[in-house]
């Protein structure tokens, strides 16, 4: 087998099922990619697959509404009518919903934004040729984790000032008594180091791990394309079926879910902490 170990594909090896050879099992190296441009053992900048899977995402994302809405019109075209669905849909699902109307109407604009560019990076796990969720490289869920820290913490300090930020971090309630230092010291690592961090994971952890069966079955689908294999081989692609379905409804979860905590942690800085 001479297959790019960094590359490992079901078409890139000749390997199958009784040729004596063993089953070239899915893993950390399916999700390294060699750059497209420059070096990535030197000290220089390089551009690979992923940055350029989530490049051209973020074209057709921007490139999608600024087609819908550039000309906007009273009685709405198909393209104008499917980008208003999904533009209400996070406004009022999602953003009314968690923040309310009033509160909620000036981060309508980053929740959308947010939604439809982590539904994109998701969706090139399935898109033939791409067939790799930018999402699934920790560094992509933990930057966007990173800008909605920002501005969680900093709508926090802004609403309640240092002293009331504090007692929102550190879920400050007098009542607890004697068991409020160790309360509040929990709920401050809690909300300032687990939460982005969960926030993050539970985003990558999703992709990853749904590409890699993705993967598993598609490898063991060509694997097992040989003699008496074929049967196990139909087996396979079936689940390659199954589970490309259930990664379409994985992923639009993924990107509802990040959002919808994105909202929440909105919503508990611009609440009055009692």
């Amino acid at each position: 087998m001479s297959a790019d170990p960094t590359q490992v594909l079901a078409f890139e090896t000749d390997c199958h099922l009784f040729d004596g050879c063993g089953f070239p099992a899915p893993g950390l190296h399916s999700f390294m990619f060699e750059p497209l441009w420059g070096d990535a053992d030197g000290n220089g900048l390089y551009f690979n697959k992923p940055m350029l899977l989530a490049l051209l995402g973020s074209i057709i994302v921007v490139g999608f509404f600024w087609a819908a809405f550039a000309r906007p019109k009273l009685v709405p075209g198909k393209l104008q009518m499917v980008a208003e669905a999904g533009y209400d849909f996070v406004r009022r699902g999602i953003v009314y919903e968690t923040i309310g109307k009033k509160e909620g109407e000036k981060y309508v604009p980053l929740a959308v934004s947010l939604f439809f560019f982590i539904w994109m990076m998701n969706l090139w796990s399935i898109i033939p040729v791409a067939a790799f969720p930018v999402t699934a490289i920790i560094a992509y869920p933990a930057i966007l984790a990173l800008l909605v820290y920002i501005t969680w913490v900093s709508l926090t300090f802004k609403r309640h000032g240092f002293v009331g930020a504090f007692k929102n971090f550190t879920g400050y309630d007098k009542s607890l008594g004697p068991v409020l230092p160790l309360a509040m010291t929990i709920e401050f690592f809690s909300n300032l180091l687990v939460r982005p961090f969960t926030h993050a994971v539970r985003l990558f952890a999703n992709m990853f791990a749904g590409h890699t069966l993705l993967l598993l079955f598609t490898i063991a689908t060509w694997y097992m394309l040989n003699g008496i294999g074929i049967a196990y081989s139909a087996v396979s692609f079936t689940m390659v079926i199954v589970m490309t379905a259930f990664e379409l409804f994985i992923q639009a979860v993924q990107a509802y879910v990040f959002v919808l905590l994105t909202c929440t942690f909105i919503q508990g800085a611009l609440a009055e902490h009692h």
